[in-house]
């Protein structure tokens, strides 16, 4: 069993009342989570809308059919409805936070009455980035969308790309939300978990159980693949339970490894684990950062 934290929730488990924040850096995990999210509201019979920005209506159908349902009938018949940021958010220009949300409270009440099973949403946000009028009320905004859908037969996720919104922003917009989206993890086992999550509005891998010689190679392919994430890079050890020398080996090697000005910060270490890293010298890799547990970062 994934150890997830309590406010991450896998697409597949969302239920209503959901309102969560999606903070990508990849399309291909944007691409599973919208679809799976998509097709999981359809075979629910809910009322589905997805509203576009960097993407196009026409790809996010795309989405659908390559996982191998045809979304015509759904469209025909109103089930579901794929559009625009600017057809949406922004239909009468600036962005009207409390217009869209009474907007969302009707399409919750309309599905119901026309006989759906619930409703459920996704947008993505970057529309936020441009020049729009309004478009300060985002936080507002988001806040005032969990009274639509607690307690309520609907759901949501807003996603938000890592790779376009600052640190600050996400981290905002993230406790704006009562939950987040649960990503896949890169790696686990009986005694390890490697799982990508949001951390104080930064991407961040979270390290859950023990990384021993058996499972380094697990761990350093897992920094491999969030080098590629941008800026710093995060390693949330507050799920530790043990490391040995070839972990950390691993841990020193990412940061040798960063291009000039990136930093690879391990936080929520143990306290003695972070002695010892100190006593060794490694914490004076200019590119590393370690934070004990229970000292701010």
């Amino acid at each position: 069993m994934i150890a997830y934290s309590t406010r991450e929730r896998t697409v597949e488990r969302m239920d209503h009342g959901d309102h969560l924040c999606l903070a990508f850096s990849d399309e291909a995990e944007q691409r599973r989570v919208v679809t799976a999210y998509l097709l999981g509201g359809l075979e629910r019979r809910e009322r589905v809308m997805y509203f576009a920005d960097q993407s196009t209506p026409g790809q996010v159908l795309s989405w659908l059919r390559e996982a191998g349902t045809d979304p015509a009938a759904a469209l025909d018949s109103g089930q579901l409805t794929v559009t625009t940021a600017d057809a949406s958010y922004l239909a009468d220009g600036p962005f009207d936070a409390d217009a869209m949300v009474a907007t969302l409270q009707k399409e919750v009440s309309d599905s119901l009455a026309a006989g759906y099973t619930g409703f459920r949403v996704s947008g993505e946000m970057g529309w936020a980035l441009r020049d729009i009028p309004g478009a300060e009320r985002l936080g507002e905004y988001e806040t005032k969308v969990n009274d639509v859908f607690a307690g309520r037969p609907a759901s949501a996720i807003c996603q938000y790309d890592a790779r376009r919104f600052d640190t600050g922003s996400l981290d905002a917009f993230d406790r704006c939300h009562p939950g987040i989206v649960a990503q896949q993890p890169l790696h686990t086992s009986s005694s390890l978990q490697l799982v990508p999550s949001l951390r104080d509005g930064r991407q961040s891998l979270r390290v859950i159980g023990d990384v021993d010689y058996h499972c380094a190679e697990a761990l350093s392919g897992a920094l491999e693949t969030v080098c590629d994430w941008p800026g710093d890079i995060t390693v949330d050890m507050s799920a530790l339970q043990f490391i040995d020398l070839a972990g950390v080996r691993a841990l020193v090697r990412t940061a040798e490894r960063l291009p000039q000005g990136r930093r690879l910060h391990v936080v929520d270490l143990d306290p003695m684990l972070s002695h010892v890293i100190h006593v060794i010298g490694w914490d004076e890799t200019p590119a590393l950062t370690v934070t004990a547990r229970g000292v701010s970062a």
